[in-house]
C-alpha cells in the first residue's frame, strides 16, 4: 500500500473497511496463484479500469503513487532479459503492477482509523492471551501513513539536485534522504512520547 489519499471522493468509500481489504486479500492470493500471462495481463488491465472508472483525476491521482514502483521494475526487468526468461520477467512485473495497484486502491479509499479498527478486530485473540497489540496496529497505521511521505521526500530531492546539476541524481540524495528519513523519525519518536507513547 502505498497511498492515502484520494482528491475525489468514490463509491468505494463508502464500502466497509473489513470487506476492501477482505477482497485485496482474495485477490491478491488468487494473481499468486496464476502462472499464465495473458491472465496477469488481464488482471493489470482490469486494475486500471477500477482506477479509471471514477474519473480521469483519480485515474492520475493513483497512477502518479504507482511510479515508485519503477526502479523495482527495472530491476526485475534487466535480471530477466540477462537471464533471458522472458515470460516470468513478464509475469512477475505484471503481477506486481496489479497487487499493487489494489492494495493502492484500498488505501486511497479507505480511512486510516477504518483500517486500524480491522487491525484491533484481528488482533483480538492476541489479547486474549495477554498480549499487548497498540504497538502492532500503531506500527501498521505509521507504515501506511508514512511511506507516501517518504516518497514525496524522495522526489523533492531528486528534484532539487536536478535544479542543481546536469547529471543525474541517482545514488547522490541517497544519504541525504537518509539523514531526511532519520529527522522524520525523531520527530515522530517525540510526538509519540509526549502522547504518552504506546501506553493505553
Amino acid at each position: 500500500m502505498i497511498s492515502l489519499t484520494s482528491p475525489v471522493r468514490t463509491r468505494a468509500h463508502d464500502w466497509p473497511a473489513p470487506f476492501k481489504l477482505f477482497a485485496l486479500a482474495v485477490a491478491t492470493f488468487v494473481l499468486f496463484l496464476v502462472n499464465d500471462l495473458w491472465l496477469m495481463g488481464a488482471a493489470l488491465a482490469v486494475t486500471l479500469g477500477l482506477y479509471a472508472l471514477p474519473g480521469a483525476v483519480f485515474f492520475k491521482a493513483g497512477i502518479r503513487r504507482l511510479k515508485v514502483l519503477w526502479p523495482f521494475l527495472v530491476i526485475l526487468g534487466v535480471w530477466h532479459l540477462v537471464t533471458a526468461t522472458y515470460e516470468e520477467g513478464a509475469q512477475i512485473i505484471l503481477r506486481l503492477l496489479a497487487a499493487v495497484g489494489l492494495a493502492n486502491l484500498v488505501t486511497m479509499t479507505t480511512a486510516l482509523n477504518e483500517m486500524i479498527e480491522v487491525i484491533r478486530w484481528l488482533a483480538t485473540p492476541l489479547r486474549r492471551f495477554g498480549l499487548h497489540t497498540r504497538a502492532l496496529e500503531l506500527a501498521i497505521a505509521l507504515v501506511i501513513r508514512i511511506l507516501p511521505t517518504l516518497v514525496d521526500n524522495g522526489t523533492r530531492l531528486s528534484d532539487a539536485w536536478r535544479a542543481r546539476s546536469r547529471r543525474r541524481p541517482g545514488w547522490r540524495v541517497v544519504v541525504p534522504f537518509t539523514l531526511l528519513a532519520l529527522d522524520d523519525a525523531d520527530h515522530l519518536a517525540e510526538a509519540l512520547r509526549a502522547r504518552g507513547g504506546f501506553l493505553e
